[in-house]
C-alpha cells in the first residue's frame, strides 16, 4: 500500500474508516494493547495500512487535548469529572473503535 503524507487527524479518520469496513483491521488496532510497547505496534499497523501515524505525534494531540480540555471545564479546574481520563490519544481513538462493535 502507498502511503501519502497527511496530518494526525486525517490519519486516525482513515483508520477508522477503514477498521468499520473490515473486522480484520479493527481487531488488529484493537489487540496493540497487548504488544510490548502498544503506541510503537499501532504505529507500525497503521503505516502498513497506508496511514502514518507517529508516536510522538499521538502524545502531542494527546496533550493539546487535555490543555483544550482543562481551558474549556469548570474555569480550568483540576477536579473536573471530564478531567478523570488521562490524555492519551491512543486510548481515546481505541475507544472509538470499540465502539464500532
Amino acid at each position: 500500500m502507498s502511503v501519502v503524507p497527511m496530518n494526525l487527524e486525517e490519519a486516525l479518520q482513515g483508520l477508522k474508516c477503514l477498521a468499520r469496513r473490515d473486522r480484520s483491521v479493527r481487531d488488529a488496532l484493537l489487540s496493540t494493547r497487548k504488544a510490548d510497547n502498544p503506541a510503537a505496534e499501532f504505529c507500525r499497523l497503521s503505516a502498513q495500512y497506508g496511514y502514518p501515524v507517529y508516536e510522538m505525534d499521538l502524545v502531542m494531540a494527546g496533550e493539546e487535548y487535555y490543555a483544550a480540555m482543562r481551558r474549556s471545564t469548570n474555569g480550568g479546574g483540576e477536579n473536573s469529572p471530564l478531567l478523570a481520563g488521562e490524555d492519551d490519544y491512543y486510548e481515546l481513538f481505541l475507544s472509538e473503535l470499540e465502539a464500532l462493535g
